[in-house]
């Protein structure tokens, strides 16, 4: 099963950084590729907060996925569920930790891919460990410069 992981330092409090990376509402502004984010059902309860949302890229592709996330320890469990194409399953696992410069907020995605697709491994690994740098450096300069905050 592959799966990727990459890490980044962001100048700010991980309370920030877990809470504007999760707000699934502003995607589309803190992410380049959405197009739109919509949160179709959230629960929270205590420390957990459930949420389902459908995204949106910017070709118009949208599926739906879901998270919890945990307040207490800064950690975020998720999975694509529909369409799950070009995956046969996608987990997320999200955390943030304070790291005397700021937050360490790592990025790990366990996967399958569907074996209709046919892009061969190597080649999306490299994509997908690109556009996961790319996104968390926008993250980084976003927070840090101020254009996204709570």
């Amino acid at each position: 099963m592959p799966w990727i992981e990459n890490s980044i330092v962001i100048g700010a409090d991980a309370r920030l950084v877990f809470d504007v990376t999760n707000d699934i509402a502003r995607w589309s502004e803190i992410f380049d590729e959405y197009s739109d984010a919509k949160v179709l059902s959230e629960e929270r309860e205590g420390r957990w907060t459930e949420i389902v949302f459908e995204l949106t890229n910017a070709e118009g592709a949208s599926w739906r996925s879901w998270r919890i996330m945990d307040h207490r320890e800064l950690v975020v469990v998720a999975e694509r569920r529909d369409p799950l194409y070009p995956f046969g399953y996608m987990h997320l696992r999200w955390s943030y930790r304070a790291v005397p410069e700021g937050t360490r907020m790592t990025w790990t995605q366990d996967f399958e891919l569907d074996e209709k697709f046919d892009v061969p491994l190597a080649t999306v690994l490299e994509r997908m460990n690109t556009h996961t740098r790319q996104n968390q450096a926008g993250i980084k300069k976003k927070i840090e410069s101020g254009a996204v905050g709570p």
